[in-house]
């Protein structure tokens, strides 16, 4: 599947549960929310996907995990903030660097419209 008709999926997807629930949320209810609906429309999801981090020879598992990893090829990092900050961009363009993938969205679900919480990174 092309890489732009797999983020275009997820994003109708994400409208579709901020539609049904609106901001104010955690992040977890989002997070299970649009892992439903991206499984219901056929793609492959891991949730809560690790990723060690290589360092030279060694590799550590420190820990790290995308929220959402769409068709092995798309991360998904979800927020219910504020607003985001140059610290939630530059967490995402991380967890590219650590998967391998090019193409990363991150999605704050804190917003009167889910246009203004949008934003798509590239490794």
């Amino acid at each position: 599947m092309e890489i732009n008709k797999i983020t275009e999926q997820i994003l109708k997807c994400a409208y579709s549960v901020h539609t049904a629930l609106g901001p104010g949320l955690l992040e977890s209810a989002y997070e299970e929310c649009l892992f439903y609906e991206l499984l219901q429309s056929g793609l492959l999801v891991q949730k809560q996907k690790a990723l060690p981090l290589v360092y030279k020879e060694i590799k550590l598992d420190a820990g790290y995990r995308v929220d959402l990893l769409v068709e092995n090829r798309v991360v998904v990092e979800i927020k219910s903030v504020e607003s985001l900050t140059e610290v939630h961009v530059a967490q995402v363009l991380t967890y590219l660097k650590l998967s391998g993938c090019k193409i990363g969205l991150l999605l704050n679900f804190n917003v009167a419209s889910l246009k203004h919480g949008i934003k798509r990174l590239a490794n």
